[in-house]
């Protein structure tokens, strides 16, 4: 009965002013640095997919300095600081070649700070309350923006559509970019003085995090809100993003979408994450949930458990979107700033 009114209520806020777009198909070399007119885009993919994981640590790199720019947010709000730099990774949207970042100081504590990575097409403004809860048990917190969205939208949009897309090459560059960003974010709390930096990510910002977290040695503890281990099977099979799975057509099936956008699924770097020293990390998914279905969750906590990664793990019985609805809303914050409290003081 719960399972019903919950799926009931997901389509329900799914549907909710639906201004989402079927775009083109397109396989995007272009963006991975390939000839766009390659004969055979299929093996150019497979060839990228299996380089990239190879060497992983190259792909998501960064440099050693960025030009950090802190500047209060605007004249309504002059308590709120924007933090903004280049983009290690440069994309063809001018607006979308600047890093944007909200930093909410602890007044006194400089030991502990958290980035925030919010969900897609998330508002501005969206997680201030989580990054105001973490100022008061003692943590500061950075509230990323993630690639083409809010001042990093290009004109032609009005949805983010350009950060999971049926453009193959483009979705692969537009995550990396937001690795970047989040590792970049993670350099710039480190030469503040902070000791201990964490990140928690929800929904596709979750899984921005993981593979920050994998490749990142910086990073201290991390929450996954939403849980899923291949972005392929998200895409394919979610409630949120049918239009994408529309625009795919018959040019591409799952197991060659799964393949080509592996170097961005955090089920590619199980084995690199075993092999890491132990660091505090928590699995949040939910019951419920037609965008991350729960099968996939499932899978991705199986994985975690057959390589032995010492992880928490926490259910919540509610769906993605109803997530974000009280009490379900409450339950999450709370299991998400105590852990984090817990293992950055």
């Amino acid at each position: 009965m719960l399972k019903r009114y919950m799926h009931k209520r997901e389509r329900y806020f799914a549907m909710l002013n639906d201004d989402r777009v079927v775009r083109p198909f397109e396989w995007g070399l272009e963006f991975i640095g390939e000839d766009p007119d390659a004969e055979d885009p299929h093996a150019v993919l497979s060839k990228f997919s299996a380089d990239t994981i190879a060497n992983s640590d190259e792909y998501f790199s960064i440099p050693d300095s960025f030009e950090y720019r802190l500047q209060a947010a605007g004249r309504l709000k002059p308590e709120l600081k924007t933090l903004t730099w280049p983009s290690a990774v440069k994309t063809p949207s001018v607006e979308n070649n600047t890093a944007y970042a909200t930093y909410f100081p602890h007044e006194t504590n400089r030991k502990a700070a958290v980035i925030v990575l919010p969900h897609w097409n998330a508002k501005a403004g969206t997680y201030f309350d989580l990054c105001k809860f973490f100022n008061k048990v003692g943590m500061s917190a950075l509230r990323l923006t993630l690639p083409y969205h809010e001042e990093r939208m290009p004109p032609e949009l009005t949805r983010a559509d350009y950060l999971v897309a049926p453009n193959v090459g483009r979705s692969l560059q537009s995550i990396q970019q937001a690795v970047a960003d989040t590792r970049a974010a993670v350099l710039w709390l480190k030469q503040q003085g902070y000791e201990k930096v964490g990140v928690v990510g929800t929904s596709i910002g979750s899984c921005v995090a993981f593979l920050a977290f994998v490749h990142d040695f910086s990073i201290d503890a991390a929450v996954f809100n939403h849980v899923s281990g291949y972005m392929a099977y998200v895409t394919w099979h979610g409630l949120s993003t049918y239009h994408v799975r529309d625009g795919f057509g018959d040019n591409i099936d799952l197991d060659e979408l799964r393949e080509y956008w592996l170097p961005v699924s955090p089920m590619a770097y199980m084995e690199k994450l075993a092999a890491q020293p132990p660091r505090p990390q928590r699995y949040i998914y939910t019951l419920y949930d037609l965008s991350f279905p729960v099968e996939l969750s499932r899978d991705a906590m199986r994985a975690l458990k057959r390589h032995k990664i010492k992880h928490s793990k926490a259910t919540i019985p509610c769906g993605h979107y109803t997530l974000g609805e009280k009490p379900w809303v409450y339950l999450d914050g709370y299991k998400i700033i105590r852990y984090l409290h817990k293992n950055l003081k």
